[in-house]
């Protein structure tokens, strides 16, 4: 049958190269291929693990072989450039460009459909302004003891172990070059991260790293040494993150390093785990206990959280607790379901968390609702790479951005979406040193300065057109949506705006979400509603 053939031709060349060869010696260059070909097909047959191979010797490879690199042919050939898997070809070449400093401009018209459901847009004035500079600040924790005028645009967690020291070095030197801050991610502070001083944002996970005791608890002599280090300058204590929201984390033994190990404070030899949840607090009155003391033990620098947003109660909760103690964090950054990382589980990755846009403006509203507002900054992360990606979150209730693959695309990421295998191509979501040793670090860390430099003039541009003179003036009405063929609305039409003190009366704003769920939130604990836990009693039964 023709699905033998190729195998049935391989071992009939074999024999008779086999033959020749006893007549002359050239045959052999005959022999070796055929007979390694037939070789295969008979291991294919003998085999019981795969089927195909079984009723397909040898061509059964051909198929594997074109399935291997489908992702690259698709990515390469077949993809629309503004497809989103995750990043689109062009989103993907806008980075290389201001990474590169090289013409960023378009010919002929946009690629965009600009009738097509989802389309959106700033409008401009018609008495634009003048701004000249592009260097756009917020401060953050105005009433601490050392605020930090950050960026508005900042590289957001990336740990290294998840990153390559190359990778690290490069953003960190092109953070100081180009004055934003760099966020450690969970696995703490490594000699990278110092080797050229750019700003440090701290980032908390339940793991500890950097500020553990033994046993994996807090250690907060161990935090205030590394805390007060004049690099970090402020702290984020994690309680999720975007791409797997409830969802710990472990390193294989195999894979801690002892660099790794002496930079996370945990032994060789072993894995290293990152619990689900914190072991420092179990409320949300706990939680806001835990950032005073970390703010405490740090100097008096900012100190804030990051979340995804998940159960509204949860977070409702927290902001009761805020609400009750006054005691508050100096920032929030919320991270998208959309959100990035190294490894996560598939139905994690796509369907577990809020959209950073929901999740944003249900932050923003709640401390809106409680006139808390003006005392909190907001910080949000998710897939953004461009000026505009920046002034529709900051008009959507932020007041900064970060970005991690985005800076990635910066120093040389081509979308392999092999970060898990450690055979990054490029060298950078690798520890094979074979590999990230090629990642040059003076050439990337310009890139990480001018793709930051060359964004922010392009968000400059945009405020100027649109009639404004700063990020913070962006508001809902200035976005527009298309939402059919036919209607447009702002961001402002299509979302509910809570108005300062909504939350301190009797009645409930007219929203869904804090119509079910504020009334029934708890300071005291991480808890469904009374109704939510009876309907789970009586299925349970």
């Amino acid at each position: 049958m023709s699905r033998y053939a190729v195998y049935a031709a391989s071992v009939v060349l074999s024999l008779l190269a086999a033959a020749w060869l006893l007549v002359d010696t050239d045959a052999l260059f005959l022999l070796v291929p055929a007979a390694a070909v037939a070789l295969l097909g008979t291991v294919d047959l003998l085999q019981t693990r795969s089927t195909l191979r079984r009723n397909y010797p040898v061509l059964a490879h051909f198929r594997f072989g074109l399935e291997s690199i489908g992702p690259e042919m698709r990515q390469y050939f077949i993809e629309a450039d503004t497809a989103e898997v995750p990043y689109s070809r062009e989103q993907r070449a806008l980075v290389y460009q201001r990474a590169k400093s090289i013409n960023d401009v378009r010919p002929f018209g946009s690629l965009q459909d600009v009738y097509g459901v989802d389309y959106e847009w700033i409008n401009h004035s018609m008495r634009p302004s003048e701004h000249r500079s592009h260097d756009f600040r917020i401060r953050i924790g105005a009433d601490a003891a050392q605020p930090y005028d950050a960026s508005v645009f900042n590289i957001s967690a990336m740990s290294f172990g998840s990153l390559s020291p190359n990778a690290i070095r490069a953003l960190n030197a092109g953070a100081r070059r180009g004055g934003f801050y760099h966020d450690t991610g969970e696995g703490s502070i490594s000699p990278y991260h110092r080797e050229h001083g750019g700003d440090l944002v701290w980032e908390i996970g339940s793991g500890y790293f950097g500020c553990r005791d033994a046993q994996g608890r807090f250690d907060p002599a161990r935090f205030a040494r590394a805390a007060v280090d004049p690099q970090v300058r402020m702290i984020e204590l994690k309680l999720s993150q975007g791409a797997k929201p409830g969802h710990g984390g472990v390193l294989p033994a195999a894979k801690v390093s002892a660099e790794i190990a002496a930079t996370r404070g945990v032994p060789m030899g072993e894995d290293c785990v990152s619990p689900a949840w914190h072991s420092a607090f179990d409320t949300p009155r706990g939680l806001l206990d835990f950032v005073a003391q970390l703010r405490e033990l740090s100097g008096g620098k900012p100190t804030g959280f990051k979340l995804a947003i998940g159960h509204p109660w949860e977070w409702f909760g927290i902001a009761k607790a805020m609400q009750e103690t006054d005691v508050l964090p100096d920032f929030i950054v919320v991270d998208g379901a959309e959100g990035g990382t190294g490894a996560a589980p598939a139905e994690f990755i796509d369907h577990v968390g809020v959209p950073m846009h929901e999740a944003l403006m249900l932050v923003h509203n709640t401390l809106v609702g409680l006139g808390l507002r003006d005392r909190i900054r907001i910080g949000a992360a998710g897939r953004i790479t461009s000026a505009f990606d920046i002034a529709r979150t900051l008009a959507m209730g932020a007041d900064w951005c970060n970005a991690a693959r985005g800076f990635m695309f910066a120093i040389g990421c081509i979308q392999a979406q092999s970060c898990h295998t450690d055979r990054c191509p490029t060298g950078l979501a690798t520890q094979d040193a074979s590999r990230w040793r090629k990642l040059d670090v003076p050439d990337k860390a310009a890139r990480v300065a001018q793709f930051h430099q060359n964004t922010l003039k392009a968000l400059r541009d945009l405020l100027c057109a649109a009639g404004l003179e700063h990020p913070g003036q962006l508001g809902p009405e200035h976005i527009l949506r298309r939402v059919s063929p036919t209607e447009v609305r702002s961001l402002a039409a299509l979302y509910r705006f809570l108005e300062p003190g909504d939350l301190l009366g009797d009645t409930v704003p007219d929203h869904a979400v804090f119509r079910s769920y504020w009334r029934e939130a708890r300071s005291d604990a991480f808890a469904p509603p009374p109704r939510m836990r009876a309907r789970a009693d009586s299925k349970s039964l």
